[in-house]
C-alpha cells in the first residue's frame, strides 16, 4: 500500500485535531506521517476540559488557519470530539480553500457514555470541568445532534474493538469503547470504514494512518486487508 502515496503533496496543510481528554501528543505519529508525504502539519493543542465546543471551535480552528500557507488547500484530520469542532466550525463559516475532513471516531449523534455520566451525575462533580464534554450526550439538543449533515468532503473511520469490555457492554451495537459505529455515521459523508482498533489508540495505528493517507489523497478509503 505504500506505492500509493510516493508522490509528494504541493501546497497543502492538515490541521490535526484531538479529541477529549488527550493533547497533540496523541496526535504526533500521524502529523510525521503526512509530514514526510509533504503536507504541512499543524498539530493543535487545545484545552478541552475548558470552555464550550463552540468556544473551542472558534479560537482553535482561527489559529491553526493563520499557520497555513497562503492559497494552501486546507484538510482535517481528527480524533473524536476534534470532528465537532470541525463541524461546527464549518456550519458557520466559509473556508474557499477547504479540502478533505477525515474524522476518527467522532460521536457524530452523541455518546450513550456522556449520556451515563450525566444520569450517576459523576460529570457534574465540582473538581471535574467537562464543559465541552457534556455537550456530547445523545439528546436531541446536543451539540452534534444540532448540527446539520456534512457539507464538506467527509471520510469516517470507526473502530470496533475496545480496551474496556464493561464500558463497551454499555454501548449499542459495534463500538470502540467510547463511541458506537452507529454513532460515528453522518449524513452527508462520502465514505465510512470500520476497523479493528479501539477509541483512544486509533490515531496511532499504522493501518488507520495508511487510510487516512489514502483518502486525503483520493477522497475515498481503500477496500483491501487492511480494513475490515
Amino acid at each position: 500500500m505504500d506505492n500509493y502515496f510516493a508522490a509528494t503533496a504541493k501546497n497543502e496543510s492538515v490541521i490535526l485535531l484531538h479529541g477529549l481528554g488527550k493533547t497533540e501528543r496523541c496526535m504526533k505519529k500521524l502529523g510525521n506521517s503526512l509530514n514526510k508525504l509533504g503536507y504541512h502539519v499543524i498539530n493543535c493543542r487545545y484545552p478541552s476540559f475548558k470552555f464550550s465546543i463552540e468556544e473551542l471551535a472558534e479560537k482553535t480552528i482561527n489559529d491553526a488557519l493563520r499557520l497555513c500557507p497562503n492559497q494552501a488547500r486546507i484538510h482535517f484530520v481528527t480524533h473524536s470530539m476534534g470532528g465537532i469542532l470541525v463541524r461546527i466550525y464549518l456550519q458557520n463559516k466559509l473556508i474557499d480553500n477547504l479540502g478533505r475532513v477525515v474524522m476518527l471516531g467522532p460521536p457524530n449523534k452523541g455518546s450513550q457514555l456522556i449520556d451515563l455520566l450525566q444520569i450517576q451525575k459523576v460529570i457534574h462533580h465540582p473538581k471535574l470541568r467537562l464543559q465541552a464534554g457534556l455537550q456530547l450526550s445523545t439528546d436531541n439538543n446536543s451539540v452534534p445532534n444540532r448540527l446539520g449533515k456534512a457539507n464538506f468532503e467527509l471520510g469516517i473511520i470507526a473502530g470496533k474493538r475496545s480496551v474496556n469490555p464493561i464500558l463497551s457492554m454499555l454501548l449499542p451495537g459495534k463500538n470502540d469503547g467510547k463511541v458506537s459505529v452507529a454513532s460515528s455515521k453522518l449524513y452527508g459523508m462520502k465514505d465510512h470504514l470500520i476497523m479493528p482498533v479501539t477509541h483512544p489508540f486509533m490515531m496511532k495505528n499504522r493501518n488507520v494512518i495508511r487510510q487516512v493517507q489514502y483518502f486525503l489523497e483520493n477522497g475515498l478509503f481503500l477496500r483491501d486487508d487492511f480494513a475490515s
